[in-house]
């Protein structure tokens, strides 16, 4: 029963910090329909209430994926008390993970002030901060940031803008409803990395930084904004390698993609080193395109001022691009 599409998700208004599992302290919570509804459960045979059905879903899965708000916290308080609060449907979901694909923030803030733990995953290792960054909802993403697995929340989110952003360029950047989903998913960006996110944190599998995955993809916002943050170590973070490859490696390869030139002088100008190799012993200028569009990128690189775009720079006829060869 778990909702895996957000678009059939009710709209975004969450509850306000702080709020406890005290009826006091949810003044949107309707008083008359949540007694309504404990009585409706307090009639139903008890099984009914505390056990789950052929694919896992127990009556609160099947509550909140409906928003049904006051019957969820109805059915909630009752699998807590017999600590089932947390019990898995067939794909792993529990009630907590169906409120957030589920774009429900209220019934996300009432399950854990009941107690949902925001540490449970389904059965591809995504957790509460997986599903609401990989969904552009930045108000859950409120809750303390921890890794996950093979990807954090952050690669989450910076994947998730990508796939908005190429849609986004699909349709000629005039899709008002796509440019504000991308706005929303680079906020969950932001949130997680003033929430203490680390931009040295690498996917395990990959190895890849958020910087590796919004390179890779040509999503020349997401690299913008990286690339604004001011650390200590910037020339680090642009050299990281993910399986040999640097993020000036990708751009590089970024054939045919109209945002190549200005991500490599991005990269350039914040520190990316043209001499470094990956594993197959190729420098960056190696990996770019040949023809006519990878001449442009070269003379349009050598004409910009000294210091950044020397890599470039050598016999163009013989394709020495690299004053360190």
């Amino acid at each position: 029963m778990a909702i895996t599409d957000p678009s059939m998700a009710s709209s975004w208004s969450p509850l306000g910090p702080g709020q406890s599992s005290q009826l006091s302290f949810c003044p949107s919570l309707d008083a008359t329909k949540l007694e309504e509804a404990r009585m409706l459960l307090s009639g139903m045979d008890y099984s009914r209430t505390t056990c789950q059905d052929e694919d896992g879903d127990t009556i609160l899965h099947i509550y909140t994926a409906k928003g049904l708000r006051e019957c969820a916290f109805a059915a909630a308080e009752r699998l807590r008390d017999v600590g089932r609060l947390d019990a898995k449907e067939h794909k792993g979901k529990t009630a907590l993970l169906v409120a957030v694909t589920a774009n429900q923030p209220d019934i996300v803030q009432d399950l854990l002030s009941l107690g949902a733990d925001i540490n449970a995953c389904d059965v591809k290792g995504q957790t509460a901060l997986h599903l609401a960054a990989h969904y552009g909802f930045p108000r859950v993403l409120q809750v303390k940031q921890k890794k996950y697995r093979s990807m954090t929340p952050l690669h989450c989110a910076a994947i998730s803008h990508g796939v908005t952003m190429k849609a986004l360029s699909a349709t000629g950047l005039a899709d008002v409803n796509l440019q504000t989903k991308a706005a929303e998913k680079l906020s969950c960006v932001q949130m997680l990395l003033s929430e203490g996110a680390s931009l040295l944190s690498q996917e395990i599998k990959s190895n890849k930084t958020v910087l590796h995955l919004a390179v890779k993809e040509g999503n020349i916002d997401l690299v913008r904004y990286l690339l604004r943050i001011p650390l200590p170590n910037m020339k680090d973070f642009v050299n990281m390698k993910a399986h040999g490859h640097t993020a000036l490696h990708m751009a590089a390869g970024l054939h045919g993609n109209p945002h190549q030139e200005e991500i490599l002088q991005l990269l350039l100008s914040r520190g990316a080193d043209p001499s470094i190799r990956n594993l197959e012993n190729d420098q960056p200028a190696h990996l770019l395109q040949s023809g006519l569009q990878g001449e442009q990128v070269r003379c349009q690189s050598v004409r910009q001022p000294a210091t950044p775009f020397n890599f470039y720079q050598g016999s163009l006829a013989n394709h020495n691009f690299s004053l360190n060869l």
